[in-house]
């Protein structure tokens, strides 16, 4: 498993119950997770202490329960700045357990030696687009909700990045990829973060275990001749990180790389365990 333990400005605190109890930056947070099937002693006295609880609702969703929480916020990871504020279905506008893949290729970018494009698709808040820039990356940024671009905009400011060269695009990811290869644009790097379900601007609908193989494969048509890293994540039950390593390895054999996929994770403070967050599957040249 790949964990992301280099945060000071947040950390899961504990988990029991089907929720996890987390601080960010000064506040504390429950919010429900459906790996946590298990049944611990709620000792920590977060449980007691939170400023919001998410309470999910039998019928699907939920809604939020604030205690003496600000609209917004911040927190840091290493030199970028995030900006959150929870919102819909539980989010806050960050996934912490990401930082393991922003490390990884931000190393890669730096190490390249030469100029890199990176493509980030369903690219959310911009936290991936955010490390790649600051690696020194060219980054083209693309998202179906115009308030998800609006946010990654604001963290990219707030991060010192505005003078970056970013692309910032609300627009279908797929659509945009059979854009791009019909204009012969080419990029060093891909990364992709898709939903398990989900719809485009104009109401198109994405269904990961549909379309993600295709996705790959159309993306493949994209990489310059001397890729540097293909980095797909899922957080959908189900699809182990063996599919994701299958996928990657099948359609990127012709550039012989190496391919590995394992599940992500966050570590957490009172039981010394990890939780797992979904998977990633990486490529690289």
């Amino acid at each position: 498993m790949w964990i992301a333990d280099q945060w000071n400005d947040y950390e899961v605190l504990d988990c029991s119950r089907g929720e996890k109890l987390e601080r960010w930056g000064r506040f504390v947070l429950v919010r429900p997770d459906p790996q946590v099937i298990w049944d611990t002693p709620k000792e920590n006295k977060g449980w007691h202490n939170k400023n919001g609880h998410y309470h999910r609702s039998k019928k699907g969703g939920g809604e939020w329960e604030f205690f003496h929480l600000p609209e917004q916020w911040q927190i840091h990871y290493k030199e970028l700045t995030f900006n959150l504020k929870p919102f819909s279905f539980k989010h806050t506008g960050l996934f912490p357990e990401q930082a393991v893949n922003w490390d990884w290729f931000s190393d890669k970018i730096k190490k390249a030696g030469r100029p890199v494009k990176v493509l980030n698709l369903f690219a959310y808040t911009g936290g991936a687009t955010l490390a790649a820039a600051a690696a020194g990356a060219s980054v083209t940024h693309v998202d179906a909700s115009k308030g998800m671009v609006a946010w990654a905009k604001e963290n990219a400011a707030s991060s010192g990045l505005s003078d970056r060269p970013v692309r910032w695009l609300v627009d279908d990811c797929v659509k945009f990829v059979e854009r791009e290869i019909r204009r012969g644009s080419t990029y060093d790097a891909i990364i992709m973060d898709p939903p398990s379900y989900g719809r485009g601007p104009k109401g198109e609908i994405w269904k990961i275990e549909d379309a993600i193989h295709p996705l790959i494969r159309l993306c493949t048509q994209l990489l310059t001749e001397r890729p540097l890293f293909f980095l797909v994540n899922s957080y959908t039950t189900g699809l182990a990180p063996a599919v994701l390593a299958y996928m990657l390895g099948t359609e990127l054999k012709k550039y012989n790389g190496r391919v590995e996929a394992q599940e992500i994770g966050l570590p957490v403070t009172d039981s010394g365990l990890v939780l797992p967050c979904g998977a990633s599957g990486r490529w690289e040249a």
